[in-house]
């Protein structure tokens, strides 16, 4: 998201993460002017791909994803910063986007009644789930700012009210403009994430073992166990995805 870099970089959030795009591209214009290009370019040709084939609801759900998108960062609504970052990104990249995706490939007559079956909505909670998982470690480079944004005069300054001040002022904008893992702290937030990534793989036994998932999905996505964050949402979709293609070639699997 390019968009989100670009007003991390207006707060100040990104200003030590060195892959952000502004960082990267050393122009914030060029950045804007690209992200927002790509939004235009990209909904269009998923409209025109939509209304081609004569379903409404996916362009819906698409519309849904980048609304989520849109109050998760950008002005006035900037939500990201009122704990809702997470939730917001689950359900833009989860439930929202993965169905358009599936309603754009059936046809007219399919799609007339909306058929999400079980098989897609429990692939599309596990695509969401590690598309947050990115989101929240994301942030573990904000600790450094956050240690890092008080001033040196405030410890030596020649007032202790005036200190005093300065102190709270930067309290508050770190509690206003830093995520929920530098709320929680490096040592909390590592917690949080090994959390997560359980409750990942036993939400993917349990579509396995309720047979909501195929068992092809559920071999190749548990090897991909020694994984985190980018590494595990890239390799766990592809495992995901091939153990459907899979089981649909091989065991006549519906989806």
């Amino acid at each position: 998201m390019g968009s989100n870099d670009v007003y991390d970089f207006d707060t100040g959030a990104d200003k030590n993460k060195k892959e952000s795009v502004v960082n990267l591209v050393g122009s914030r214009s060029v950045a804007f002017i690209a992200a927002y290009s790509s939004l235009l370019l990209g909904f269009a040709g998923l409209a025109w791909t939509s209304i081609g084939a004569g379903n409404i609801h996916a362009i819906l759900f698409l519309a849904f994803a980048i609304i989520c998108g849109y109050v998760y960062q950008c002005p006035p609504f900037r939500l990201s910063y009122q704990g809702l970052g997470e939730p917001l990104c689950f359900a833009a990249f989860g439930p929202f986007a993965t169905s358009a995706f599936y309603l754009l490939l059936g046809s007219t007559s399919e799609m007339s009644i909306l058929p999400l079956t079980g098989t897609i909505l429990s692939a599309s909670l596990l695509v969401g789930f590690t598309t947050t998982l990115i989101l929240f470690c994301s942030h573990f480079h904000q600790k450094t700012r956050l240690l890092g944004s008080f001033p040196l005069w405030f410890v030596v300054g020649p007032s202790s009210f005036i200190c005093l001040l300065v102190f709270l002022k930067s309290v508050h904008q770190c509690l206003v403009h830093t995520s929920k893992q530098v709320r929680l702290g490096t040592e909390r937030g590592s917690g949080v994430v090994k959390v997560a990534v359980t409750t990942l793989y036993s939400l993917l036994f349990a579509f396995g073992l309720s047979r909501t998932l195929p068992l092809t999905c559920i071999l190749l996505c548990s090897l991909t166990l020694p994984y985190f964050c980018v590494r595990l949402h890239a390799l766990f979709g592809a495992a995901l995805a091939t153990g459907l293609v899979a089981a649909r070639a091989f065991q006549g699997y519906s989806l």
